[in-house]
């Protein structure tokens, strides 16, 4: 996750701060996560649960979790009782130096390791899993707005190996391949304004942004952020240094006990800079911990 000095307005989609602010909204958020999934994939879209910033921990300690960005659960009909059927796990990324082949196999396979439990031997049930990476780069230099990958058998190559996985790799400056309704949705994507909401999809899209962007609560919580930026900028103090990592790790939920307390007694604001800048790589709060010495969880 990343701050910038931009104004709210200013914020686009793939804004790691609009996006988890969108999708967290009640019926906005999965209207917006319907409506993209259905022009990005092209085709409908049915019941779906949308949940943000999932966390998934580490088998033990010693390994690390994920936090997925947007995590899209899509149901048969309108039945929420049973396993989902598909789960798209929607990622923007604008960080060049992931590898994103290897991120994206770790990602894999814990999100799966969810959805059997244990004794279970049919893997059939097992849902289908989009993982879907949203970039402003060319991941693979090919120059496609859509790069799908599936696995498949070298020497047979009409051999159908349905093991219900696909990598989609999402690039809003490409040109070839997909089509213009796709690109459409990727340019507003990294454009989020009115006058890039060249069609029905996106001017839809644009609605919920936009009324998004003028809830109360995200308007309020956006202002909040000066103290990040401050950090940003290597001006804050100890105090500011210290709100704005347990600000980072609230995102995740409750704040682990001992946490604070470790961060008051350090009384040096250059290690305190320091920490805020590894918990912005760690992005876990239990791997942080750790990595400071902090073994109150």
């Amino acid at each position: 996750m990343s701050y910038t000095n931009k104004t709210l307005a200013e914020l686009n989609v793939l804004d790691d701060f609009l996006m988890n602010a969108i999708v967290t909204t009640p019926k906005l958020g999965e209207e917006f996560c319907r409506m993209s999934l259905s022009v990005l994939l092209q085709r409908k879209i049915g019941k779906i649960k949308v949940l943000s910033q999932r966390m998934i921990p580490p088998f033990t300690p010693e390994h690390r979790g994920i936090r997925m960005d947007v995590e899209i659960q899509e149901f048969e009909a309108e039945d929420e009782e049973n396993e989902p059927v598909n789960i798209y796990d929607l990622e923007p990324n604008l960080r060049k130096r992931v590898h994103l082949p290897r991120h994206n196999r770790f990602y894999q396979a814990k999100i799966d390791a969810r959805h059997l439990k244990s004794g279970e031997d049919d893997f059939l049930k097992l849902p289908n899993l989009y993982v879907i990476t949203i970039t402003n780069y060319d991941p693979f230099g090919y120059g496609y707005m859509m790069y799908r990958i599936k696995n498949q058998c070298m020497e047979v190559s009409d051999l159908c190996y349905d093991d219900g996985l696909e990598f989609i790799y999402f690039y809003t400056g490409g040109s070839k391949g997909g089509n213009e309704s796709i690109r459409t949705m990727l340019n507003y994507f990294q454009n989020s304004r009115k006058e890039n909401a060249t069609d029905k999809a996106t001017e839809e899209l644009n609605e919920i942004v936009e009324q998004v962007r003028n809830l109360p609560e995200v308007r309020n919580e956006y202002m909040t952020l000066g103290d990040i930026i401050d950090c940003e900028r290597n001006e804050a103090s100890e105090k500011t240094l210290i709100s704005c990592i347990l600000t980072y790790f609230k995102k995740q939920g409750d704040i682990p006990a001992g946490l604070q307390e470790k961060l008051e007694e350090t009384g040096d604001a250059a290690q305190l800079q320091s920490w805020y800048e590894l918990a912005l790589e760690t992005k876990e709060v239990t791997e942080f911990m750790r990595l400071i010495g902090c073994n109150s969880f």
